[in-house]
């Protein structure tokens, strides 16, 4: 077939030499044209025929294919007309939207019966574990209960304040069976409640602190204390179980550990059976010497890390995280007690002393740093380090301390003076020199400083000045903080005359006598005092107390 395919040249038809491009074709050679264009015309003639004779059966598919396709189309043409004149003489499309309305409903049906059937099926399935859980509970099987009501917690959504009130928008079922889980959870958290009891116990007569590692509760026996404390973990209740324990170790093992009055030792030991722990003891010895009369800083911590050690070791089993719980339920208390106790009382009473209080601020630091390690406090949180910030402080207890003891011994003076003249200024002065019996006016007559001559005071006033000059004295030795507040306790010393003073005398003050002069001239000596207190300690105070106190 390449010779139908091929386009015919006609430079091949003629010879090269009939052939000018310059002149048109003869009579001859369009004659022998055509006839080399017939001989041609009939070779591929001859070759078509060829070629369909050879593909005959090729060509017969071929044309019964297209008839095929033909009839075909025909009988698609005549059903379509069929389906047209059908639909057109009844409207089949309203049944059809019909049935698919109501198929659409089967559906959905269906579908709320398969979700309701799968919250029947959960709500059976729930019903069951709340079951197992009793059951597990009578059995003594605890730390699965407690890992079971863990995960109906969250299966039935229960929030934290669920207790509080019901859940908006539920089931009824679903309150009945919050309800039951609420009864189970009850139920585990006072059975664990009151293995803890039991394991942990404290005979007052022979002051022992007794761990029990079994225990038997309700008829249930052979119940560890290890697997207790996991049971309150997993159930979320461990502050509420061992709130009890914390009680009871700082009521009598705390407290008898911090008693300065007594000292006491502790002594551990452990019991076994058949190789296997049943019990720790902890016994609580008091001193038998009578010499001892107070405790040092150092017996004192030693003997509460004894303690901490034992209920990390015993009773947490060195699990930090109970260890934190047990922290936090006891630490606050522990350490008020630590404070009123102990490092309130070695606070010093005198200035010179504050770097001796030293070695109490290294000992009480180094304290909380093994109860940091073994989690007992927090390592980060710093308001853990109440004892080490009490400490820290100790100037400033110490100045508040002084400050109370100046104001008190003031209010005393100015409370016991009679605020009366010297017998050598009445009128019996004559008859006392006389016998000789006259006492010296020096104690009584002061010079005052910005005027000529001197004057007689009351006994107090001129104690007051000598408490004040005194005070303002370790003022000037002291550092800044401590500074401060002996700075406001003489001049509150000072406020203290203008305050008791007049309420004291207030019927003497009524009247024109003796004590109104003694009053006018103690009032007159202070004043001359006051003013004379800046020039006098000037120089030596810290440059802080000047800008409060305004000396220039």
């Amino acid at each position: 077939m390449d010779v139908l395919f091929n386009s015919i040249d006609v430079r091949d038809l003629l010879s090269s030499h009939d052939l000018d491009d310059s002149s048109p074709l003869s009579a001859p050679d369009l004659r022998l044209l055509i006839d080399r264009l017939q001989v041609r015309s009939l070779h591929i003639k001859s070759k078509v025929q060829q070629y369909i004779l050879s593909h005959h059966h090729d060509f017969a598919s071929l044309f019964a294919q297209c008839s095929e396709a033909v009839s075909r189309s025909e009988d698609i043409s005549g059903q379509l007309s069929d389906l047209l004149r059908l639909v057109a003489d009844h409207p089949i499309d309203v049944e059809i939207r019909d049935v698919l309305a109501e198929i659409g409903r089967k559906r959905k049906e269906a579908k709320e019966k398969k979700e309701l059937l799968e919250l029947v099926r959960a709500i059976v399935e729930l019903s069951e574990k709340l079951k197992s859980v009793k059951e597990e509970v009578r059995a003594g099987r605890v730390l699965e209960a407690a890992e079971a009501v863990k995960g109906l917690k969250a299966a039935l959504r229960i929030r934290e304040d669920a207790l509080a009130g019901p859940q908006e928008r539920e089931p009824a079922v679903y309150s009945l069976l919050r309800n039951e889980w609420t009864e189970c959870f009850e139920e585990i958290q006072e059975l664990l409640v009151r293995f803890m009891e039991k394991a942990v116990q404290f005979e007052r007569e022979c002051n022992v602190l007794r761990v029990k590692y079994q225990s038997s509760v309700n008829g249930i026996d052979g119940v560890e204390l290890h697997t207790v404390l996991k049971a309150m973990d997993a159930v979320g209740i461990l502050d509420y179980g061992l709130a009890k324990v914390a009680d009871l170790m700082i009521k009598y093992v705390i407290t008898r550990a911090v008693d300065c009055k007594s000292p006491t030792s502790f002594v551990e030991e452990i019991n076994q059976d058949s190789g296997h722990m049943t019990e720790a003891v902890l016994k609580i010895i008091p001193s038998s010497d009578p010499k001892i009369e107070n405790v040092d800083g150092e017996t004192l911590y030693s003997g509460i890390i004894q303690i901490i050690k034992f209920i990390y070791r015993s009773l947490c089993f060195q699990n930090g995280l109970w260890m934190q719980c047990f922290g936090k339920l006891m630490w606050p208390r522990m350490s008020d007690l630590i404070i009123s106790n102990f490092l309130s009382k070695v606070v010093p009473d005198n200035a010179s002393k504050l770097a001796e209080f030293q070695k109490i601020v290294k000992l009480t630091s180094e304290f909380e740093t093994v109860l940091k390690e073994m989690m007992f406090i927090s390592a980060s949180d710093n308001k853990d380090e109440r004892l080490s910030n009490f400490a820290d402080n100790v100037e400033v207890h110490f100045a508040l301390r002084k400050k109370v003891e100046i104001l008190a011994k003031a209010r005393n003076l100015l409370l016991q003076s009679d605020f009366n003249l010297p017998l050598e200024y009445t009128r019996k002065a004559t008859e006392l020199k006389n016998n000789g019996i006259a006492e010296s006016p020096a104690d009584h007559v002061v010079d005052l400083l910005f005027l000529s001559g001197r004057c007689m005071v009351s006994k107090a006033a001129s104690q007051v000045m000598d408490l004040v000059h005194q005070t303002l004295k370790d003022v000037c030795l002291s550092s800044t903080r401590v500074a401060l507040e002996l700075y406001h306790a003489a001049r509150d010393a000072l406020l203290l005359y203008e305050a008791v003073v007049p309420v004291k005398l207030e019927r003497q003050l009524d009247g024109i006598n003796q004590v109104a002069v003694l009053i006018h001239n103690d009032c007159l000596y202070l004043s001359q005092e006051i003013l004379g207190l800046a020039f006098e300690y000037r120089s030596d105070l810290p440059s802080s107390i000047k800008v409060t106190c305004r000396v220039y």
